[in-house]
């Protein structure tokens, strides 16, 4: 009977909304030795299909051919023609692709989980009302750790939570709507603090529940994506990149590589892993040859003289597209995302890069931390 009331007791203080997470019942699922779970954050660069499960509109879905077909041979959900870069780490740490946080038939979370959400942004009304902004994205990963504390016991969903890694990579939406609705308000500077301030806030919850490895992209060349290009060459800029939101990204990342600093020596235990995307996107747009491609600046889908009009799969605004022959020879698979070999490439950076352009840690030594 008395323990009948401490199996009462420890479930209900499980469920509390305030959990000491001293309180809790010795979990009977079984974790293997040195685990180390993944799991990320984000925006479409990541998300493997989250929106499939969300009343959104189909700018911020890629649940339709030919998304997916290179790999998959069927559409995920993933703005790529097959693995995002959180794929190819996942395998890189011998992990099994890390399903959707929303998709009914993910079971596993000791692997981790994927709460990315294409068009999301660490602001909540950068396409507020659908998509999974940051703030709902940490609360989806708080809703877990408490699973994951009813189901290993505490004592192995802290392990987990502390062995594992967080890959987050938000705020390209964010500065894609700032001279839509902010410009006139804030100056660049303190709208890319503010983009960083919720960044920030999001990463010291999740060291709350435990997370200590981090891995980050910097800000890629926002204004040299196809859709940019595409804007430009209509105002007689010939497809240059747009400067405005470049020069966003650029504050983003001085900025951000200050604050990532600057947790490393406030927040215990925190290490982190940053890949500079901006350079490495940059070379490989700029001189697509040397990294085996033969197209940098054209999309391989959509439409327009860039195929930077959102137009992939027919499924949007504009029904017409084009598509390349082989998604593999450009660097860009649709309006702003890479196709699954720069994916591919990019990760490889994360993973093993040298500290010029990957530090203070690349992912690999994360992992085995």
């Amino acid at each position: 009977m008395a323990s009948l009331m401490f199996q009462c007791f420890c479930f209900l203080v499980l469920y509390a909304t305030l959990v000491d997470r001293t309180h809790c019942c010795p979990g009977k699922q079984y974790l293997p030795q040195k685990h180390v779970a993944l799991f990320i954050f984000g925006d479409s660069f990541f998300d493997a299909g989250n929106n499939n499960y969300i009343n959104t509109t189909t700018a911020s879905q890629a649940n339709f051919s030919p998304y997916g077909e290179n790999f998959f041979k069927y559409p995920t959900g993933r703005f790529s023609d097959g693995r995002l870069i959180p794929d190819f780490i996942a395998k890189h740490a011998k992990l099994p692709l890390i399903a959707p946080f929303l998709d009914p038939r993910n079971h596993r979370y000791i692997d981790g989980a994927n709460f990315a959400s294409a068009g999301a942004g660490a602001l909540l009304e950068t396409h507020q009302g659908f998509v999974i902004d940051l703030q709902t994205q940490l609360s989806f990963f708080k809703d877990l750790a408490r699973l994951l504390r009813r189901e290993l016991g505490c004592k192995k969903a802290n392990t987990l939570l502390g062995r594992a890694v967080y890959l987050l990579h938000i705020g390209a939406n964010d500065y894609g709507v700032f001279s839509t609705t902010n410009s006139s308000v804030l100056s660049p500077e303190e709208y890319v603090n503010m983009v960083i301030g919720n960044v920030t806030i999001v990463i010291e919850e999740i060291h709350k529940e435990g997370g200590r490895k981090f891995g980050f992209l910097s800000m890629q060349p926002l204004g040299c994506l196809p859709s940019k290009r595409e804007t430009t060459s209509k105002t007689g800029s010939i497809g240059a990149c747009e400067e405005e939101i470049t020069t966003l990204a650029k504050l983003h990342n001085k900025a951000f590589s200050e604050v990532l600093e600057k947790l490393e020596r406030q927040l215990n235990g925190f290490k982190y892993s940053i890949t500079n995307w901006y350079t490495a996107f940059s070379e490989r747009i700029n001189n697509p040859s040397k990294y085996g491609f033969k197209e940098g600046r054209i999309a391989c889908c959509g439409s327009g003289p860039y195929r930077g009009i959102n137009s992939c799969g027919g499924k949007r605004s504009v029904e017409r597209f084009e598509l390349c022959g082989n998604a593999s020879e450009y660097v860009f698979f649709d309006f702003a995302h890479p196709s699954e070999r720069a994916n591919q490439q990019l990760a490889e950076l994360m993973w093993s890069g040298t500290p010029d352009i990957t530090t203070p840690y690349n992912l690999k030594a994360l992992f085995e931390l």
